[in-house]
């Protein structure tokens, strides 16, 4: 049984900043499940037994090497998609994360190419498939302050 694909996936999504208007994005690599070369905030599938909390400060850890200084979560939306000819179904959960750049460095490198903090009004290009959608929902709430 796959996650995401034989039953709904449950995610974290995190658009980490540095509390001065700069967001954290990756770009993913080659051996990523899907949208090869896109930018994206960073997420991953919660496990059996692991809380959203814990996963969240998880794979930041694993994808960028830092530590949670102060976190917001946003809300959640469901997303159904294709992927080469299969449907999926994920419920993600989203989180604004502050995080100090000083820590930040690639931690996965065989995912991802490269990672790069960038203002709201000038991301990098192409953006993850999802990304519009979670900026409609949260962009606002990504320009305040706070975590």
């Amino acid at each position: 049984m796959k996650k995401g694909v034989d039953y709904p996936g449950v995610t974290v999504v995190f658009a980490c900043h540095d509390g001065k208007g700069n967001f954290l994005l990756s770009k993913r690599g080659a051996n990523c499940r899907d949208e090869e070369g896109r930018w994206n905030p960073g997420g991953g599938a919660v496990d059996v037994g692991d809380s959203l909390d814990d996963t969240l400060r998880k794979e930041i850890r694993e994808e960028y090497c830092a530590d949670v200084l102060g976190a917001e979560f946003l809300g959640h939306f469901e997303v159904f998609r294709e992927h080469e000819g299969v449907r999926t179904h994920w419920v993600a959960f989203c989180y604004k994360v502050l995080l100090d750049p000083a820590q930040v460095r690639i931690g996965e490198p065989h995912k991802i190419d490269d990672i790069g903090w960038f203002p709201l009004d000038a991301l990098p290009e192409p953006m993850h498939s999802q990304w519009s959608r979670f900026a409609a929902l949260y962009g606002e709430r990504l320009k305040e302050g706070g975590a």
